[in-house]
């Protein structure tokens, strides 16, 4: 889901773009004949059409729809050992189960936003390009544009300073809400340049002022944190003993989620300050060798966007998984995100 740019010559067949850390997430996960890999972001099929050329099946899914419509050469490509399914990745056990698997060998979650959404305007995510203030993975629900025009000034400011951890957020908040009752937001650069208004920008900026705030909004909007959490439950469930998860991440949000499920689950987390661990409750994970790997420096120069990568890997243990569930990674408490489903009006944005 996070940057795929360049091709894979020899992973299974092209793909539009090079996952990042893929050699890195393959040491981890030791894919190979008669394994079955569940890649919980599919994206352009960079980590599945590698994983499937070592010999495993991958049960590959995304929560996009365009990502569906334009796998089907990568699996094509694989010679059936990629099974490509839309939905979340919250629920990639129950998919997997759906697709003839009780228990996988592995689960690899690449977390963020795809290159491919960012460079499409009409998508909604670059504040670079002007298009629909829309930013919906699975094109469906509230969008953006609900939420800035909608919501109270607190919670876009808990929303702003939480998710996007924009320190003007108070000030970007109060911004929104004067304007929008004159006329609501519907265009991303409209969204943008009122925040650089705002916050100003100086000469030899390397971030935009709009950054953090429209990262914050993608994250909300489609309830990236709370899925990613979920989706490490799943993966608890699904794995067999020896199994392998390994996750991605691009922010310390992200990175922080991952670090304590990982930690809480595992022999060295003995539990955490969040949520100690049961008296007697038998560790699910042990984390062998580096706790962290980050990219390299010599992909970072290649490849800008995976200068904040950071990968995570645990081995699944034979005890039962943990009866707790995302309370253990102490996610924030945000407005309902339901609550600004619309069916239309001042700010929804539709795609047809």
């Amino acid at each position: 889901m996070t940057d795929r740019s360049g091709e894979i010559a020899n992973a299974g067949g092209p793909v539009r773009h090079v996952p990042v850390m893929l050699n890195e997430v393959l040491a981890a996960l030791e894919p190979g004949p008669g394994s079955v890999i569940v890649d919980g972001t599919f994206g352009a099929g960079g980590y599945s059409a590698a994983i499937a050329a070592t010999g495993a099946s991958v049960v590959a899914i995304d929560r996009d729809p365009d990502a569906i419509r334009n796998g089907a050469a990568v699996v094509e490509l694989s010679g059936g050992r990629i099974t490509l399914k839309q939905g979340r990745f919250s629920a990639l056990d129950e998919i997997a189960i759906a697709c003839g698997h009780e228990q996988v060998d592995g689960v690899v979650l690449d977390v963020g936003v795809s290159s491919m959404q960012i460079d499409e305007a009409e998508r909604g995510f670059s504040f670079q390009k002007d298009g629909p203030l829309d930013m919906r993975m699975e094109q469906a629900g509230p969008t953006a544009a609900d939420v800035v025009n909608k919501a109270a000034q607190n919670d876009l400011i808990r929303i702003i300073g939480i998710l996007g951890e924009e320190k003007q957020a108070s000030r970007i908040a109060r911004a929104i809400v004067d304007r929008r009752g004159a006329m609501p937001f519907t265009r991303t650069l409209d969204l943008a340049t009122l925040i650089e208004k705002v916050i100003g920008r100086k000469p030899g900026d390397r971030i935009h002022p709009a950054t953090r705030t429209f990262q914050a909004l993608r994250i909300f909007v489609n309830r990236e944190l709370e899925e990613l959490a979920e989706a490490l439950c799943a993966a608890e469930r699904i794995l067999k003993a020896g199994g392998r998860l390994v996750v991605v991440s691009f922010h310390s949000l992200e990175d922080r989620i991952v670090k304590r499920f990982m930690g809480e689950r595992s022999k060295s987390g003995g539990g955490s300050r969040h949520m100690p661990q049961a008296a007697g409750e038998a560790a699910s994970f042990d984390q062998p060798g580096k706790a962290m790997i980050a990219a390299s420096d010599n992909e970072a120069v290649e490849n800008p966007r995976a200068r904040s990568a950071k990968l995570r890997m645990a081995v699944r243990l034979a005890g039962p998984a943990r009866k707790g569930g995302i309370e253990s990674v102490s996610l924030p408490r945000l407005a309902n995100l339901s609550q600004f489903a619309q069916t239309g009006g001042a700010g929804h944005v539709s795609h047809a």
